[in-house]
């Protein structure tokens, strides 16, 4: 039941903040590996952003992707908050005395989001490869052209065999372990923090509220250079052997990204990062807190 909670929040919080996701993944595309400058900037900002893709693509077009975004966050947060919840209420994360522990709450948290990141993988490279199609005048990154999900991992598979839908899976590992870690630990210490002090009634939903809140924060400001280049992974070219045509790995693509086009360059489309993020972290965290009070609520 944990897991089926944990995937329903996330899915619930996806519905609200995938046509970021949309945004945040062409913004992470625009110029890569061009120094600034010297190419056209389609998409100037978030709200920017927004304008052009609905009045170029269509309003429909800020929901692509939506299919494989809601199977990924069911898949990859069902096991990965599902896995922390056994993990916090089988007493794993707290010491001898009862306090949280962050180092075993950190642990967890990635432990649980490596498990989940590596086995929704394929899902995650064609739901990039879907949001990043655009029409030629506002196009960025390569184009796969895939006509759907299932159309576009058949495509893969055929193409490149069962190792082509888990291409980038290792590049992609570092964004989920230190999001994920960042994530479930301020969450948890937060909201540790102010049962604690009382700063809120017990089981009030603003407990966990502020405490997603403060967790949206830490995650955007720790994981966005690792979300920009696990985009371009995943989104690259490739040869007939489905061996990369851009970046060797994740360590070339970092340091590509830093010499080319700056340190900037590793924070492109923080703002929708910052936009995405902050509401789904929120979301996902604070309807998994209420779904578990719930059940426990009505079965205990």
């Amino acid at each position: 039941m944990d897991f089926l909670m944990s995937g329903l929040a996330a899915c619930g919080a996806c519905l609200f903040t995938n046509p970021l996701e949309v945004v945040k993944t062409r913004m992470q595309l625009q110029g890569e590996l061009q120094a600034p400058g010297t190419y056209r900037r389609h998409y100037r900002n978030v709200f920017h952003a927004f304008i052009t893709i609905g009045k170029v693509d269509g309003l429909a077009a800020l929901q692509k992707g939506l299919a494989p975004a809601l199977l990924y966050q069911f898949l990859m947060n069902g096991i990965r908050l599902g896995t922390y919840g056994l993990a916090e209420a089988g007493g794993c994360l707290h010491t001898a005395e009862g306090t949280l522990s962050p180092v075993r709450s950190a642990a967890a948290g990635a432990l649980a989001g490596v498990m989940g990141a590596y086995l929704g993988s394929p899902i995650y490279m064609v739901k990039t490869h879907l949001q990043a199609q655009a029409a030629t005048e506002i196009a960025v990154g390569h184009q796969y052209n895939h006509q759907g999900m299932f159309q576009a991992l058949i495509k893969i598979g055929q193409k490149h065999g069962l190792v082509g839908l888990w291409r980038g899976a290792l590049g992609g590992l570092p964004r989920v372990i230190i999001g994920s870690s960042t994530q479930l630990c301020t969450f948890s210490s937060t909201k540790d923090l102010m049962t604690q002090r009382e700063i809120f009634p017990p089981q009030s939903w603003k407990v966990a509220l502020v405490a997603a809140m403060a967790s949206g924060i830490a995650v955007v400001l720790a994981m966005t250079p690792f979300d920009v280049v696990s985009t371009r992974l995943y989104n690259q070219p490739t040869d007939a052997q489905g061996k990369g045509l851009m970046y060797r790995g994740l360590l070339d693509a970092l340091l590509q990204t830093a010499r080319i086009e700056g340190i900037w360059g590793m924070y492109k489309g923080i703002g929708a990062s910052y936009f995405r993020l902050g509401p789904h972290t929120i979301l996902s965290l604070f309807f998994w807190d209420q779904l578990r009070t719930l059940y426990y609520m009505y079965t205990k």
